[in-house]
């Protein structure tokens, strides 16, 4: 008799634990806020990475014009000229040592060199002959307007 009791209290015993361990189980409103909060953070947060991007391409770009600009300035003083940035892209820049490589704008991934801004194009060189328009080196945005530095 004692031996049919033993099994019936460790039967006892397993439905408590079964008991306890759905108890324990999260349900599906409380589920259900984390997602919603969890939304609401990366709603919040993502915008604010892709403008770190954006940002960090605008500096790219402005570095590079202070770099090019300087490099176009030595190619001047050394060469009583200024480069032919409009016929030849960089070549004059590379030939001379002044550049290793064509410059890619990191806004428009092109090292394209043009008298106007547009899509497709890297850099902007405006030499005497343009009028109305200050002299010089710009960079280009994705959308083909001229980079505002």
């Amino acid at each position: 008799m004692s031996d049919c009791f033993k099994g019936k209290k460790r039967m006892n015993t397993l439905t408590t634990t079964n008991q306890n361990i759905i108890r324990r189980g999260f349900t599906l409103i409380e589920i259900l806020i984390v997602v919603v909060i969890l939304g609401i953070l990366a709603a919040v947060v993502v915008p604010q990475f892709t403008n770190a991007a954006d940002d960090a391409n605008d500096a790219a770009v402005r570095t590079q014009l202070q770099t090019l600009r300087g490099q176009i300035e030595l190619y001047r003083a050394q060469n009583a000229a200024d480069p032919d940035l409009s016929g030849t892209g960089w070549t004059d820049m590379i030939d001379g040592n002044y550049l290793m490589s064509s410059p890619s704008n990191p806004l428009t991934s092109s090292a394209t060199v043009a008298g106007t801004p547009a899509v497709g194009v890297g850099w902007v060189w405006r030499d005497k002959s343009a009028s109305n328009a200050t002299k010089g080196l710009y960079g280009v945005n994705a959308d083909g307007s001229e980079f505002a530095d």
